[in-house]
């Protein structure tokens, strides 16, 4: 049961955001977006001590907190908080089920993740008439792939006859802020091979490595990573061969990562994920070594309206440590419209093409955050 700290401004209010790991890297995050637009936010999570520390860090009305564990009694702890959007920074979610989102859904709650699994994203449709029933929307991976991405493509598309080519990547800055479960997530599929997609039969994760060029932060080396922009964006945008890569900012590090494939895929009994926590602190040792900027590329290969060639690159690139802000954007863009019930979709869906490129950028103006177009 929920652990939820009262007051008399809460007893009545309907509108309540439920961040689930309201503390963690993506999650607080949210929150202080959230509460500074004044939109009444739960804190909500395991430890009451990490949840209470952000809390009086922000000073304000609209936060309070609320013990909750996703794994035990979720179902009576909504019943109990009652809230009108629930947030899910929950990962990893690769090989996650759906019973959080599914709950949210029985129960007319608007529910919201930040996930990156490929199929975890791509099967949230199975949801879609429990939500519909209910009056609720069920919206999985609002964060930069494939809420941003789709955005991206969305706004360069009406220039193109056809999207022949996708070749899109993030390379975080070494100092920016780094979860564990994304950690995790990214060491389940390493060396390991990728479900086929466009123009792609065979692929492996971390490997086919390449050399991105971006603004201001220089040359960062790519690999192979799986998400589930893969499988949604050819059918929704006709793209004929897709490619999504991540980078290190350190190259020795992200050869070791590369090394460490190799491993995995001549078949070692190599177990990456369950030493996540290890290689994330080994990694953070090498901070001193990086910088706190990191970058997206999405370039786009196709055809005009006249049938001639064309090409467009995009990139966002953050400085200064706020690269985290950006996969946090869709969440609190689709909770301030839920809660003001300008959310006029009742399902369960991916989230692609739900967020504008405007929009999405507008958020992102407090911060050190750029854009360049080629």
């Amino acid at each position: 049961m929920a652990i939820v700290v009262n007051s008399q401004l809460w007893s009545f209010l309907l509108t309540k955001v439920l961040v689930l790991g309201g503390y963690g890297n993506f999650g607080k995050r949210i929150v202080r977006a959230l509460v500074k637009k004044e939109v009444a936010t739960i804190i909500g999570g395991r430890n009451f001590q990490n949840a209470e520390a952000l809390k009086t860090e922000l000073e304000s009305k609209y936060a309070q907190v609320a013990v909750i564990d996703v794994q035990n009694g979720f179902e009576s702890s909504l019943l109990a908080l009652n809230p009108k959007v629930v947030i899910n920074t929950c990962g990893p979610f690769q090989g996650a089920n759906y019973e959080v989102a599914e709950i949210c859904a029985r129960h007319g709650v608007n529910y919201i993740d930040l996930a990156d699994g490929r199929s975890f994203v791509c099967g949230i449709t199975a949801l879609n008439e429990t939500a519909k029933r209910n009056n609720c929307a069920v919206i999985s991976g609002a964060s930069t792939v494939p809420a941003l991405s789709s955005a991206v493509i969305e706004h360069f598309g009406p220039q193109f006859s056809e999207i022949e080519k996708l070749r899109f990547g993030i390379s975080p800055g070494q100092k920016a802020e780094r979860g564990l479960a994304t950690t995790q997530g990214i060491l389940t599929y390493v060396g390991r091979p990728l479900a086929p997609f466009s123009g792609h039969e065979k692929a492996f994760g971390w490997q086919d490595i390449y050399a991105q060029k971006y603004p201001e932060i220089g040359t960062r080396l790519m690999a192979n990573c799986d998400i589930p922009d893969l499988d949604l964006l050819p059918i929704k945008y006709g793209i004929k061969d897709i490619r999504f890569s991540a980078g290190l900012e350190l190259g020795f590090l992200h050869f070791g990562l590369w090394f460490l494939s190799h491993l995995v895929r001549i078949g070692l009994p190599v177990n990456l994920p369950k030493h996540a926590d290890f290689m994330l602190k080994a990694a953070n040792w090498f901070d001193r070594f990086g910088t706190a900027d990191g970058g997206m590329h999405v370039m786009l290969i196709g055809k005009d309206k006249d049938g001639r060639p064309l090409r467009k690159t995009w990139f966002i690139i953050a400085k200064n440590g706020d690269g985290p802000q950006i996969p946090t954007i869709a969440a609190i863009i689709l909770a301030q419209k839920m809660v003001k019930n300008q959310f006029d979709f009742f399902g369960a869906a991916p989230c692609v093409g739900m967020i504008n490129l405007d929009e999405y950028l507008a958020e992102l103006k407090p911060f050190e955050i750029k854009t360049y177009e080629e």
